[in-house]
């Protein structure tokens, strides 16, 4: 009995045995949490050092086309040219500094797809449509020149493709209720407004304006508008004469301005008839305090006249020696946005064999810079979001204020950009050199009041 009973304790003490052994085996991950714990830590800390790529991906890169037609032939080629090499300037001085960045990352750059227009207006409309609808790109520039831009603004309008036109000073596109357009030059309407302002900022006291003009679409629509703005500001047109554009003989014109005996006169039309008209006036001694004239006085061949020169005024889209600066945004209380002047012009010369560029150079790369800065304030690519910005865009850049009428009557009509009213002075040697004497924040010199 007692044998059979020692024999069953062993049993039983081997199968506790057993089970313990087994039960220490299942045990064991609860057992161990510590050394489980530190292997993940070991882990973690091999993850930072060998894969920070993994933490923080690559940028996307974007690639925006602009699509626009140059003048390569017809009568526009030479205006056209300039103010393509202006867009293509600021597209390579994008990509060349890598791109626009915007706040989650994405690079921005720029490609372009563009045609020869043949300076058409046929053409114009078949070539915007296909770049709208074949090429799909993102955004527009207009063609250089009035007419051939209304033909491309139908297009940019019936395909929803924002642009921004330049070379175009026509104030008609705008009043289409077209909502997608943005002009970038003073419009023709405002051509000479400037000059009113300027005679009101120099002699509150000067009363009276005659008008003298070319009797040419361009020139009728500029001094129609002038003469309606002077008079809403108080002044007495005493004189307002048209020409016809081969007059060479201006005698009857300035005995009538004799007559008259205004405060200033203002008009003209083109180079030839601007200059002969100038020379005339000079000849004959006319006193007259305040001369503007359209086109021809900031040409470089116009101090070729000598005496008659000095003092004239004429107005520019832009001028080189313009002195648009961070400071003076700030003094009137505008953002500033882009390179200055001088850089632009350095960076144009170079690219372009020493050529000083233009007013249309200019135009074209303020253009980029426009939608550019929408671009960046946008922080986006989507044109609706891109569009949402220029409708509030109110800025200077080193081509001048850029700011965009909203309503529906005149949708897209610079208001911002005034003229650059230049002046032609006596550089202290002797020589005639330009000025810019208007508007004030852009000025290098007072204006010589009352002319010489």
């Amino acid at each position: 009995m007692k044998r059979s009973i020692t024999l069953l304790l062993v049993l039983l003490l081997a199968m506790g045995a057993l089970l313990t052994a087994c039960g220490g085996s299942a045990d064991t991950p609860a057992e161990e949490p510590a050394p489980a714990a530190d292997t993940s830590a070991d882990t973690s800390a091999d993850t930072t050092a060998e894969e920070p790529a993994a933490a923080e991906p690559a940028a996307e890169e974007v690639t925006l086309t602009i699509g626009f037609t140059a003048s390569q032939t017809g009568k526009q080629n030479v205006s056209s040219t300039r103010q393509v090499n202006g867009l293509n300037l600021w597209m390579k001085d994008v990509n060349d500094a890598g791109g626009l960045v915007l706040s989650d990352g994405t690079v921005v750059k720029f490609t372009a797809v563009t045609y020869d227009d043949e300076s058409n207006t046929d053409r114009v409309q078949e070539l915007y449509t296909r770049i709208a609808t074949e090429d799909n790109a993102d955004f527009l520039i207009s063609p250089y020149s009035s007419g051939l831009t209304a033909a491309a603004a139908v297009i940019a309008e019936q395909y929803g493709k924002v642009m921004i036109t330049t070379g175009a000073a026509s104030d008609s596109a705008y009043k289409q209720g077209y909502t997608q357009v943005y002009q970038a030059y003073t419009p023709a309407s405002r051509y000479l407004t400037g000059a009113v302002d300027l005679l009101a900022s120099l002699d509150p006291d000067a009363k009276k304006v005659a008008f003298v003009y070319e009797n040419s679409k361009f020139s009728t629509s500029v001094v129609e508008a002038a003469k309606a703005y002077a008079e809403e500001q108080g002044y007495d047109v005493v004189l307002f004469e048209g020409y016809d554009p081969e007059t060479t003989d201006f005698g009857p014109f300035i005995n009538k301005i004799e007559d008259a005996a205004p405060d200033a006169i203002l008009g003209g039309g083109h180079f030839q008839d601007g200059s002969t008209f100038a020379r005339q006036i000079n000849e004959k001694n006319i006193d007259v305090k305040f001369f503007t004239l359209l086109v021809a006085p900031p040409e470089p061949d116009f101090a070729d006249l000598g005496d008659a020169a000095l003092g004239v005024i004429g107005p520019s889209q832009w001028e080189p020696l313009a002195a648009f600066t961070p400071d003076s945004a700030k003094e009137a209380g505008l953002d500033w946005y882009g390179p200055l002047g001088d850089e632009f012009v350095s960076r144009y010369e170079a690219a372009y064999d020493g050529e000083e560029p233009s007013y249309h150079s200019a135009g074209g790369y303020a253009a980029g810079l426009i939608l550019e800065k929408a671009i960046l304030d946008a922080d986006s690519v989507d044109p609706e979001a891109v569009h949402a910005v220029l409708e509030n865009m109110d800025l200077l850049l080193f081509f001048g204020h850029i700011k965009f009428d909203t309503s529906p009557e005149a949708h897209g009509l610079q208001i911002g950009h005034s003229m650059v009213y230049i002046q032609w002075q006596d550089d202290g040697s002797g020589n005639l050199a330009k000025q810019v004497v208007w508007p004030m924040e852009g000025a290098t010199a007072d204006t010589l009041y009352p002319k010489p």
